[in-house]
């Protein structure tokens, strides 16, 4: 029978808020990754402190960008709008083949 280990539920919240993977948590309770694993998919308290700290670390995120963004960072805003709204870089080009010789058209040139 195998001794059932007990984790601090604080503890594993606390290391996913820094999104630990199932691997990072292990090491740190020095156990396999196997037993992270296994407790995550058995055990809803176990499931939830994960769950609820990944969370709250994609939170913290999310808040840092937009701070970034609201600060005027110009690489962020246009990250985020890819990320959060769709947007996309988009240049059109129309390609001719002439024979043996083949010619690239810019279609907006604005977007060069």
């Amino acid at each position: 029978m195998r001794e059932k280990i007990e984790f601090s539920l604080e503890q594993l919240e606390a290391l996913c808020r820094l999104n630990c993977t199932h691997d990072e948590i292990a090491a740190y309770f020095n156990v396999s990754t196997k037993t992270v694993q296994r407790r995550y998919n058995e055990e809803p308290d176990f499931a939830n402190a994960v769950d609820r700290g990944k969370a709250h670390g994609r939170l913290s995120l999310r808040r840092k960008q937009i701070e970034l963004v609201d600060g005027g960072n110009a690489t962020m805003a246009i990250w985020l709008g890819k990320q959060l709204l769709g947007q996309v870089d988009k240049q059109e080009i129309d390609q001719y083949n002439h024979g043996d010789k083949v010619s690239i058209e810019i279609v907006n040139p604005d977007a060069v």
